[in-house]
């Protein structure tokens, strides 16, 4: 690290002493003991500047205060068959750990529905998932690998990508700058597995938008990417899709929901939920849990997420229009 980074962080930790102590709590639960790697990332998303690093950081934190996303671990989305169909409909999982001791999750963009539950469980399971990986999974990873380990991996499996991923956007884009604007640097590499056309056409007008620093963490691999991913993690780690020889699919690999990291019966959605349903207080516990989604405040996307959500829509409604295929589409309401 240069001596002006050294200078950045210097001038970060200089301002973090002025933090009013009601954020202070909520910092500790973000940095996990590890308060230089937490400032790093959030310089890192604001390009090393200090003083904008620092507006974001304090803006996180009083966002999680404002959202009690503290508490959010303590918030099962209940009855248990609503869990169910929220997994059901958002692909997500964690199928193992890199070689150097990653977490590597697993998305289903392509057949992902986003639409067995209201807009606000969904985004509750996202937070809650992401409250996990810091507070649980990626401590245990760093005692388990004897250092620090703070950032996973992310495999995303365009299979079944329709034109009618359009009416998820919105949703998308609230879930994507809830994790710019507040888990910032989370993620060390992007691999897209099993792309279809309509995702290769969005992309080529998609990737200009991006910063430097985005694009290089993205890599597009041929079929379901198995022999380049196996240069980071063991076959045991591959999500279920990347397994098989030919292209892959997000559903199941034909070797039981277990082998599926989007189940609900997978070792890692058990091992969450089980511990959201632990961390609820002993007076809630006396009575009924209330049920109803979580409902977070939805951040305002910055110019260049907007730029790049509206870049997507056009260039579908475009392919759409190629193909004679577009329709009427309604849109996902994602008002607060």
């Amino acid at each position: 690290m240069g001596t002006a980074h050294q200078e950045a962080i210097k001038q970060f930790q200089y301002l973090m002493k002025d933090v009013d102590d009601s954020l202070k709590v909520t910092f500790e639960n973000m940095h996990q003991g590890y308060i230089t790697e937490t400032l790093v990332r959030f310089l890192k998303a604001r390009d090393w500047n200090a003083v904008k690093a620092h507006k974001m950081l304090v803006d996180c934190l009083q966002w999680r205060i404002e959202n009690e996303i503290d508490k959010i671990l303590a918030k099962p989305i209940l009855p248990a068959h609503l869990y169910r169909a929220v997994r059901d409909s958002h692909l997500v999982g964690v199928s193992g750990y890199s070689k150097e001791g990653h977490p590597v999750v697993a998305i289903g963009v392509g057949l992902s529905t986003f639409d067995k539950a209201s807009v606000h469980y969904y985004v509750q399971s996202h937070i809650q998932m992401n409250e996990y990986r810091d507070r649980v999974i990626l401590p245990s990873a760093s005692k388990n690998y004897g250092r620090h380990i703070g950032t996973c991996l992310k495999v995303l499996d365009m299979t079944g990508l329709k034109l009618s991923a359009l009416n998820q956007i919105k949703l998308l884009t609230v879930i994507s700058t809830i994790d710019d604007l507040n888990y910032p640097e989370k993620c060390d590499a992007y691999y897209i597995v099993n792309a279809p056309y309509i995702f290769s056409a969005c992309w080529k007008v998609v990737k200009p938008l991006l910063q430097e620093r985005t694009k290089q963490k993205i890599q597009v691999l041929q079929g379901n990417g198995r022999d380049e991913l196996l240069k980071v993690m063991d076959y045991a780690s591959l999500p279920h899709f990347c397994k098989q020889q030919g292209s892959g699919s997000s559903r199941s690999n034909g070797n039981g929901t277990n082998a599926n990291c989007f189940s609900l019966d997978h070792t890692f959605h058990q091992k969450l939920y089980n511990y959201v349903k632990q961390q609820v207080t002993p007076t809630e516990t006396v009575s009924p849990i209330k049920q109803g989604s979580f409902h977070v405040d939805f951040p305002v996307p910055n110019l260049d997420e907007a730029r790049i959500a509206r870049t997507i829509e056009v260039e579908f409604h475009r392919l759409g229009d190629q193909n004679g295929l577009i329709k009427p589409l309604n849109g996902l309401k994602v008002d607060g």
